[in-house]
């Protein structure tokens, strides 16, 4: 893990710029482990991880006014320095605008702005600490430096509502940590706290004006060949060096075997359109893209593309096909990756320690047996579907702008799906009534389906389509939550109906398309850490603040056209050139990905069912053991249950026993090393009440 740390005390002491931290016990100076001081008192901030010297930019004004950026940035030191005395008047949204994926921190004098991104996927936390605020872009160095408790009303939300930010508010799974929403900065002055947003809030009552989809789309394009670009500008990195040969392995089986990756640049090549788009653009690229001469597999400038081959579930075959046929381009060199029943979803669910839970621990050894084959700086298609596709909800925004021409081929798609000639007059139904439904009524309405424990929803591509026309939803691991926990989230629901009466800002397709996002993104953090690859830099350029913008903008009607996100995509292509693209790109595929989920909980269900013989989730008050044992093994027989919500389960289980199972600390200076959680799980029936203690 990488990360930033520091605070922002109530008083200035005196001290020199080289030193930093409290006085802690025993005289120890209070400081993160492993860190690298940036700046020191009043106001200090550290480094902390392994991050790459060119990751790390700090950039001053005089003593009294510096930025510091980690990440992948594109903007030149003079750039920041402009960006700097722009900050100080206090414009922000200007620091969040140059490409790639960053963190931006500006001190000016005693006021200290800590950015946070679009998507969510580098989030900034908040805690308060000795009469100040400490920072972080990670919760759990703030809450071993506070000692927090568990927050058991978050994790309640976290498994009854997961994409409700009404039920999440700003909290995190520590008791007393905050977390910055999306789109926000955290702003410090001598100590105290303040959360301003940077985007601009488009009016509901007037209708945006209507986009020009071709230059919507341009801009997608300029967007994300500029965030490809912008990692191809970046240093080359070599792991390091291979200690020798071993009998039988080349070169790429000893790294792999070694957990190293190979020197330079590749990308997935899953052959759907998101990950084929970034690889072809990677490849296409003036510059050299691909790995480096003398290092690793001998392919010299070339793209390294993975594909992973799941031979115990078949079902891939189409997009293997699409996926060699790219493969041909001679700037790109194939690797094929194949996984048996030991890379099944729950198959190895051993793994380090994450900063919060997330359902993708669970398949964190899949990913990682592909990522151990990929390059030092490996791109993903991850976030695309999100950014790009049309949430089923902005069905009712159309109707909002008086734009119902265009829900003709949606409907007609999903007409042709179920073979019903009553879809159309239902779509439109719940559309309507979506558009004409408060956002207070929503959340009520939600927290009335929890209490009385209703989560039966329609079936099939129709069915999920008018369960997503709706403000909010129970998430798909509520059904298994005890009555305790269940009325817990709904009170706090019920307290953040009272909060919104003017709504959130946004109309509903907006709004869910959001908080999606954001829930995508936060997983997306959870597995790059759990499947971490040492010396490995994970790229989504997806989530860049640019290309997310320029998403933002392409018009409802473009959206939910069927096929749009491949649509786009293919024209990002041919403006960079790319035109002979395989029959049947863009054809979406998620039945593999369900039926290696059931495959791998059906030989994972005897370890599944010991995991929650005595779980810490019941000890918290959250889920009664027998009941999601019950579950696992009717999953297991088949039966049709949501094979999501089990993730969430067994993954919150996994991470609270890791948690509590850690000997480590993130700090020096504290007393007896003081960690998180330093009192473990008590357990009560009445844990929740601590947690669900409106912010």
């Amino acid at each position: 893990m990488r990360w930033l740390v520091g605070w922002s005390s109530t008083a200035a002491r005196a001290l020199g710029a080289e030193t930093a931290g409290a006085t802690g016990y025993d005289g120890e100076t209070l400081r993160p482990v492993g860190s690298h001081l940036l700046w020191g008192d009043p106001d200090p901030l550290w480094a902390v991880g392994d991050w790459r010297p060119d990751e790390v930019r700090v950039v001053h004004a005089d003593a009294q006014n510096r930025i510091a950026v980690l990440g992948i940035c594109g903007a030149s030191d003079e750039e920041l320095r402009r960006g700097l005395f722009t900050a100080r008047g206090g414009a922000l949204r200007h620091l969040t605008a140059w490409p790639g994926s960053y963190t931006a921190v500006v001190q000016a004098g005693r006021r200290i702005t800590v950015c946070g991104d679009l998507a969510g996927a580098r989030p900034v936390f908040h805690a308060p600490w000795e009469g100040g605020t400490a920072y972080a872009t990670a919760a759990l160095p703030l809450a071993d430096l506070t000692e927090a408790n568990l927050d058991f009303g978050h994790l309640a939300a976290l498994l009854a509502a997961p994409e409700v930010p009404a039920a999440l508010r700003d909290t995190t799974p520590y008791e007393g940590v905050r977390r910055v929403a999306p789109g926000h900065a955290l702003v410090l002055r001598a100590g105290a706290r303040e959360i301003v947003g940077y985007e601009p809030v488009a009016s509901l009552a007037v209708a945006a004006p209507p986009a020009d989809p071709d230059r919507a789309v341009d801009a997608v394009r300029d967007a994300l060949v500029e965030a490809v670009r912008v990692r191809l500008a970046a240093p080359r990195h070599v792991p390091g060096l291979d200690p020798g040969p071993v009998p039988g392995m080349g070169p790429a089986e000893r790294r792999a075997a070694r957990g190293m990756p190979v020197p330079g640049i590749g990308a997935d090549l899953s052959g759907g359109p998101a990950s084929g788009t970034l690889a072809l653009l990677a490849a296409g690229l003036p510059g050299r893209p691909g790995t480096l001469l003398g290092h690793g597999t001998g392919a010299g400038e070339r793209l390294l593309a993975v594909t992973f081959n799941d031979l115990a579930v078949g079902g891939r075959e189409a997009e293997l096909e699409r996926a060699g046929a790219l493969a041909a381009n001679p700037r790109l060199h194939h690797v094929v990756v194949t996984g048996a029943e030991d890379t099944l979803p729950y198959a190895d669910l051993d793994g380090p320690l994450t900063d919060e839970p997330g359902p993708s621990l669970v398949t964190a050894a899949r990913h990682r047996a592909r990522l151990a084959a990929g390059s030092a700086d490996h791109f993903t298609g991850h976030g695309a579907r999100q950014v790009l596709d049309a949430h089923p909800a902005r069905l009712a925004d159309l109707l909002l702008d008086r734009q119902r021409r265009h829900l003709v081929r949606p409907v007609a798609a999903l007409t042709r799906a179920d073979g019903s000639v009553l879809v159309p007059a239902r779509v439109y139904g719940a559309a309507r009534r979506l558009s004409r439904t408060p956002y207070r009524t929503g959340l009520e309405a939600l927290a009335e389906r929890l209490m009385r424990r209703r989560f039966d929803e329609p079936k099939g591509a129709v069915g999920a389509s008018l369960a997503a026309l709706t403000w909010a939803r129970p998430g798909p691991a509520a059904r298994w939550l005890t009555g305790e926990a269940l009325a817990e989230v709904s009170v706090l629901l019920q307290t953040g109906a009272d909060r919104a009466a003017g709504g959130p800002g946004h109309r509903p397709g907006e709004f869910r398309a959001r908080t999606v996002l954001a829930r995508h993104a936060a997983d997306l953090r959870v597995l790059e850490q759990a499947a971490e690859v040492r010396s490995q830099r994970l790229h989504a350029p997806f989530l860049d603040n640019q290309v997310v913008r320029a998403c933002r903008d392409l018009p409802e009607a473009l959206r939910v056209k069927p096929g749009a996100r491949a649509a786009v995509l293919r024209t990002v292509l041919e403006g960079a050139g790319v035109t002979d693209l395989p029959p049947g790109w863009g054809t979406p595929s998620h039945a593999s990905s369900a039926a290696a989920a059931r495959t791998g909980l059906r030989l994972a269900a005897d370890s599944l069912v010991d995991l929650f013989d005595t779980p810490l989730l019941a000890d918290a008050g959250l889920v009664e053991a027998r009941v999601v044992r019950k579950a696992v093994r009717a999953a297991a027989a088949g039966e049709p249950l949501p094979l999501d919500g089990l993730a969430d389960l067994v993954s919150l289980e996994l991470w609270l026993g890791r948690l509590l199972s850690r000997r480590g600390t993130c700090w020096t200076g504290t007393p007896a090393r003081a960690r998180a959680v330093p009192a473990g799980i008590a357990p009560q029936r009445s844990a929740l009440r601590a947690g669900a203690r409106p912010s």
